[in-house]
């Protein structure tokens, strides 16, 4: 096992390499770092097939709770293929929303109500990708958001990626202040017995108190990008009307009724017990019956690199689940943290941000619950405080990095497919810093309210 875990470890290490130094697409990158799991880890360290089926996850497709559950959620090594089908299915419906005017319309609509000044929008595009995210899973927040944000800049002859960058990092942080918002929470919530309420009252709480200072953190730091929104000479009545956008309002009317029915399905899953699969799968099919003779072109624009590389991704990430590293990760904080309930904490903040900056957060997340429900039994601690600091710590770091969070990976593709290419140094260069400044504030809270 020891040879498995090295080679798991390098294959990882590599792969993050190779996606710094962008040299190469990086859906090419994860798949063949996934194949190399595949082969090396699974194959030849292991000699173990049922690894390989385990990883590539194909037999959860069978599973009556893929598709609807109203118990606990299940966590699987492997690929997460419920997210790939929500992702594909949300891509659809933008995709659909997009073809119908439904952006553009309501970008003009935003740019308006502030006078096509940029600052103004950029701050409220801030707040609505937070508030928004508290409900909906920031993964269609953003494709939402960062769709709009393209075309405002377009409007506005303005970059999107500041706009997008800002957007992200608030998605996340909404995310985090409910049980619905980010996975981790779902996964956190559903395995100690915390509900929607035990979240906003208390990381909620958290996220707002974040959202003062990063919201000016964002303006600041991307306050040269923001020039003024028209040529001189050039005054906003010289811009379309929202209802030029509109392609067909027969489009317009069921793209509007699409989008509220996938909100709605969001909202409701945990009453429903309907999976995010599901709801995906439902969304796609639907838009693309709207669509009719349309239905061939939104499928050839879907941003199927995306797709491939979270399908690689995962299956990197099984090998460091699968060999147990990431359980010797959880144990290594364990085990440093020793008796002092204020290093504990901190050691869970900041080391579940550090490791969801560079691996997936759900299996992360997963991993972890045993390990402070064992802290709190041992050390004597709050289950709640631990867990809120476990919940915090994951779905704050996966912000760091381009590949923290699902919904990094989907904006900065989003940009990139429009001709804006977002950077490593680019990225962490921005989010970086606003990461640290809320775990910051997080530890500060948990450490006044809890301690």
């Amino acid at each position: 096992m020891v040879s498995a875990q090295i080679a798991a470890v390098a294959i990882f290490l590599v792969m993050f390499l190779l996606l710094v130094l962008e040299k190469f697409p990086r859906h090419l990158v994860t798949l063949a770092c996934g194949l190399a799991t595949l082969v090396i880890v699974f194959g030849i360290c292991m000699h173990d097939p049922a690894a390989v089926a385990e990883s590539l996850s194909f037999q959860s497709f069978l599973s009556p709770t893929f598709w609807y559950s109203l118990g606990e959620v299940e966590t699987t090594t492997g690929i997460n293929w419920e997210t790939i089908l929500f992702i594909a299915g949300m891509m659809i419906m933008v995709e659909g929303m997009a073809k119908s005017g439904f952006f553009r319309w309501l970008c003009i609509r935003l740019a308006r109500m502030v006078h096509f000044k940029p600052a103004p929008l950029f701050i409220l595009f801030m707040i609505l990708s937070a508030a928004l995210s508290m409900f909906i899973d920031s993964i269609t927040v953003i494709m939402f958001l960062a769709a709009v944000t393209v075309e405002l800049a377009q409007i506005l002859r303005l970059s999107p990626t500041p706009l997008i960058l800002a957007e992200i990092f608030c998605a996340n942080l909404g995310g985090s202040a409910t049980m619905c918002g980010d996975p981790p929470n779902i996964i956190i919530g559903a395995s100690l017995g915390y509900s929607f309420f035990d979240f906003i009252t208390n990381t909620g709480l958290i996220a707002l108190a974040a959202l003062v200072l990063v919201v000016p953190y964002f303006y600041f730091f991307f306050r040269k990008h923001l020039v003024p929104a028209f040529p001189q000479g050039e005054s906003p009545v010289s811009f379309p009307q929202p209802r030029e956008a509109i392609t067909s309002k027969r489009s317009f009317l069921l793209s509007c009724l699409i989008f509220a029915a996938a909100v709605v399905l969001l909202i409701t899953h945990a009453q429903t017990g309907l999976t995010v699969a599901t709801i995906g799968v439902v969304i796609g099919v639907v838009t693309l019956l709207a669509a009719g003779k349309d239905a061939p072109s939104l499928l050839r624009r879907l941003d199927y690199a995306t797709l491939l590389f979270f399908i690689g991704l995962f299956i990197a990430v099984s090998g460091l689940e699968y060999t147990g590293v990431l359980d010797l990760l959880a144990q290594f904080i364990q085990y440093v943290s020793g008796g002092n309930v204020y290093i504990m904490v901190a050691i869970i903040i900041w080391g579940s941000a550090l490791a969801s900056a560079f691996i997936d957060n759900i299996p992360f997340a997963a991993t972890m619950i045993p390990v402070i429900r064992t802290l709190s039994q041992v050390q004597g601690v709050e289950l709640q405080t631990l867990a809120w600091a476990l919940s915090v710590g994951t779905d704050i770091g996966g912000s760091a990095t381009p590949i923290g969070a699902s919904a990094n990976v989907v904006g900065t593709s989003i940009a990139a497919k429009n001709g804006y290419p977002v950077t490593w140094g680019q990225y962490c260069k921005a989010q970086a810093p606003a990461t640290i400044l809320v775990l910051v504030v997080a530890t500060v809270i948990i450490f006044v309210r809890y301690l």
